[in-house]
């Protein structure tokens, strides 16, 4: 299939499960609010990237959501923990015949329509492309091919995250990009230093 596939992970919007560092310091209510910012945030960046759309959730299927009507198909995660979520996610991307599939998260009040673009033309050139985080993970990865070896056995939520992934394509012999590196909004301080303030 020519048209690429963005994958979108979600948390639910649900008061005191999202933004739960942000929340420590402000309040659940404040959390669930900047959160929903950042989905809308997402759902724009997504609609101008020009692919198709997966909205994966992480709790349940809502009966309605901002997702809802951008005709995206929608999935639950499934896996015990976030890497093989990932990779069951890209699994089915690729087993729909998708051939360049990227994947996000909706933590990066930095991302742009124009990134994700970027991302995809990365990915008519290399087998795989990054979005580095200034906290040490990733806001994006694309793929052409499934690599298994990139999503298991992995810890994740340390600064180590995007380092050991380029280790982990660079000992498979896979070619691959960089693209820009952005903020994710974990803290009070992400927030101040954020458009969402």
């Amino acid at each position: 299939m020519d048209t690429p596939l963005l994958i979108v992970f979600t948390r639910n919007p649900v008061k005191g499960k999202v933004k739960t560092r942000l929340a420590a310091s402000t309040s659940d209510d404040f959390a669930t609010r900047i959160y929903k910012k950042l989905r809308e945030h997402t759902r724009k960046a997504a609609l101008e990237s020009g692919a198709d759309l997966a909205v994966y959730y992480a709790d349940y299927l809502p009966e309605n959501d901002i997702f809802y009507g951008t005709e995206a198909q929608v999935f639950l995660q499934k896996g015990s923990d976030l890497g093989i979520r990932m990779l069951n996610a890209f699994k089915q991307g690729f087993s729909d015949n998708y051939r360049h599939i990227v994947l996000i998260g909706t933590d990066c009040p930095e991302l742009t329509g124009n990134i994700l673009r970027e991302a995809f033309a990365l990915l008519e050139q290399k087998s795989a492309v990054l979005g580095p985080a200034k906290d040490g993970g990733y806001y994006l990865i694309g793929m052409c091919n499934l690599l298994p070896a990139l999503f298991i056995g992995k810890q994740w939520s340390t600064p180590h995250v995007c380092k050991e992934a380029i280790d982990v394509l660079e000992h498979h012999g896979i070619d691959y990009a960089l693209l820009q590196t952005l903020s994710d909004l974990d803290t009070v301080e992400d927030l101040r230093n954020s458009n969402l303030a």
